[in-house]
């Protein structure tokens, strides 16, 4: 076996110490936590009590809870609807403050403060704004001679709410789409000009194609996130009320492990979770492979 020189030796020990927390936290913070939730999702553990193996039960029961189901059926009806219509209102809103209009600036601002608010003050903020009774939208529907919905009593309008909120909040995403849309090689518009194409038409055969990556990175990062979902209805919709269509696969989660001390069972949770987001990223990134533009290939 060869030895090094002394003087590698010690760069090589000392790389190693400079590296050894970062080793530490994450094998005591992440990997021990995860592998240690495998386990206990095949045990009957409460926390309380010694962890007991019962091998595959909680899986079996999970897809026998009718809870369950619904709590999964509510995160997917509200990931389906929020993906698309998140990614579509940030990039049309970054199409809009990408123009070289006076005081651009300011604008870009203005619609990127509302993501700086913590998560928890946004959501009492939107408790106020969405009261049926006394809240400001429905005031100013009234104003303009339309009923307000109940958005927080009504079963039909409680994730449509979660929806404004997200709408309300995509900074980060439309910050993204505006830096990729200031990429867009300047060359292939003029020849589009040129061509005489409208502006529905360069959007369609330029702009797209062009930020196609970051419409897939944003379409899975809105899509995790989705999957997700726990602090806002968690705070706007205790116990996931009006009649539980507002509770969310994390918040089942979260009630089965701190609620009613089931800790195995909410760690079967956790890993069906991971098993589905696995699988969605794959076959986005799959099908994104045939129509994402990637330059240079």
């Amino acid at each position: 076996m060869m030895r090094l020189p002394a003087n590698r030796r010690r760069e090589a020990i000392t790389g190693i110490l400079f590296a050894a927390p970062w080793f530490i936290g994450f094998g005591v913070f992440m990997a021990y936590p995860v592998f240690a939730s495998l386990y206990y999702s095949l045990c009957d553990y409460s926390v309380l009590k010694p962890a007991m193996f019962i091998g595959t039960e909680n899986y079996t029961e999970l897809f026998n809870d009718q809870v369950f189901w619904q709590a999964a059926g509510n995160t997917l009806y509200y990931a389906v609807l929020s993906v698309p219509i998140g990614l579509v209102s940030a990039l049309g809103l970054a199409l809009l403050l990408n123009t070289k209009a006076k005081g651009m600036t300011i604008y870009r601002t203005i619609f990127f403060l509302p993501s700086l608010v913590p998560t928890i003050p946004m959501a009492v903020l939107w408790l106020w704004l969405l009261n049926g009774e006394h809240g400001i939208l429905n005031y100013f529907l009234n104003f303009l001679g339309v009923h307000g919905p109940n958005w927080l009593g009504d079963p039909a309008w409680t994730k449509p709410s979660l929806m404004l909120l997200g709408i309300w909040g995509l900074g980060n995403t439309m910050l993204i789409f505006l830096a990729s849309l200031q990429d867009v090689p300047q060359s292939l518009m003029e020849a589009a000009d040129l061509d005489g194409a409208t502006a529905a038409r360069k959007l369609k055969v330029v702009v797209v194609p062009m930020i196609s990556p970051v419409i897939l990175f944003n379409a899975i990062m809105g899509m995790i996130g989705s999957l997700q979902v726990f602090a806002i209805p968690f705070v706007m919709f205790p116990n996931g009320t009006p009649q539980r269509s507002a509770y969310f696969y994390s918040s089942y989660l979260f009630d089965s492990a701190f609620k009613f001390n089931r800790m195995g069972y909410a760690s079967a949770m956790g890993w069906i979770m991971f098993a589905v987001i696995l699988v969605l990223t794959y076959g986005v990134l799959k099908y994104g492979e045939k129509k994402v533009h990637y330059e240079g290939s």
